[in-house]
């Protein structure tokens, strides 16, 4: 993902909104560019503190916006391990179709 595109999907992170390769691209970008992650830092800040300022509440967000970045890579980690969990679910049902085929046709 380049910085052009990182910038345009930047809505779509906040609402939660990558699929889960989208959202890899999207974090690896981020870490490695400071001008992309100002930018989603920027973003962040309005939109979060419009919608404090509206609720009248106090907020730090800046620890805020630490706390999501933290809460996006933890969901990333996640998201992967469920896929490797489910091709690793799949490649022992195929071994065990195949034992069963091979067996079927020894016996």
């Amino acid at each position: 993902m380049d910085c052009k595109e990182v910038i345009k999907r930047i809505p779509d992170f906040l609402n939660h909104e990558l699929n889960s390769r989208e959202l890899k691209e999207f974090l690896n970008h981020i870490e490695g560019c400071k001008e992309c992650k100002e930018e989603l830092s920027i973003q962040f800040l309005v939109l979060e503190g419009m919608a404090r300022l509206e609720e009248g509440n106090t907020f730090d967000l800046q620890k805020e916006f630490d706390r999501m970045m933290e809460d996006e890579k933890r969901r990333m980690r996640l998201r992967s391990m469920l896929n490797a969990f489910v091709y690793g679910t799949e490649i022992l049902a195929i071994i065990t179709i195949i034992t069963i085929i091979v067996l079927i046709i020894v016996l």
